[in-house]
């Protein structure tokens, strides 16, 4: 099992939920492939917000590289990382 710092585990919860952001961005930058980031939403999160996040994310297409649109050319939006 890794270990993650709170930060980081922070991090890989906001990428699970961002509808733009695949597994496979995961597990490149944190080493969790799919199952794992499931266990560890169900072990972070409260049951109700688990189902309403797996619901989400089930059959999303653009949440695995190899069925996205090959227009969907980028994991966030535009304006996320922007200086407010």
């Amino acid at each position: 099992m890794i270990l993650f710092s709170e930060s980081e585990e922070s991090r890989v919860i906001e990428m699970a939920w961002e509808d733009r952001t695949p597994f496979e961005a995961i597990e490149h930058q944190f080493g969790l492939n799919e199952p794992a980031v499931i266990r560890l939403m169900r072990y972070k999160m409260k049951p109700s917000s688990f189902k309403l996040w797996r619901s989400r994310v089930s059959g999303r297409k653009t949440k695995h590289t190899k069925l996205r649109s090959p227009e969907v050319g980028r994991a966030y939006c535009p304006t996320q990382y922007k200086n407010r």
